[in-house]
């Protein structure tokens, strides 16, 4: 009787250890690049940063320099760009100013970057200007300035 108890608990604890490193490394970094890489794409607001396809990158204002602040179920909507490396500077980018959060995330002067999953190709804005999760959201310029056409500060 014993004996089973202890196959049991040692099944039961082996199998938790293992989910646990599935589920740690599930979320370490999903969709991270050893060293991803910035571009830029031209776009009707402008030239804006991009991802390596062409996808828009955007800022979040609710972030802080080097921080960011969009939690577990805003980053499903707002996607960071995530980076095991140093990041890469594509053409038009200051390779000076890119960095990454502690935990990763790709940064271009100090602001956290993201793409959007209502952005469904490359090229697209449909995030521009939106807010949700408590702040606004803006395209990057390649000065590391939002895009906002409509001269909000």
């Amino acid at each position: 009787m014993a004996t089973e108890l202890t196959r049991r608990v040692t099944a039961s604890c082996a199998i938790a250890v293992v989910s646990l490193g599935l589920a740690a490394t599930a979320s370490a970094a999903p969709g991270a690049a050893a060293h991803q890489r910035v571009s830029t794409v031209k776009i009707s607001l402008g030239r804006v940063l991009s991802n390596p396809s062409g996808r828009v990158l955007y800022l979040f204002e609710k972030d802080g320099k080097n921080v960011s602040h969009c939690g577990h179920v805003c980053s499903e909507y707002w996607p960071k760009l995530m980076s095991t490396g140093t990041p890469v500077a594509g053409a038009h980018v200051s390779a000076s100013h890119l960095g990454r959060t502690k935990a990763g995330q790709v940064t271009y002067y100090g602001h956290p970057l993201y793409s959007y999953v209502g952005d469904t190709k490359p090229k697209q804005d449909n995030g521009q200007g939106s807010t949700a999760f408590g702040a606004k959201w803006y395209v990057v310029g390649t000065n590391g300035h939002k895009i906002d056409p409509s001269g909000g500060a």
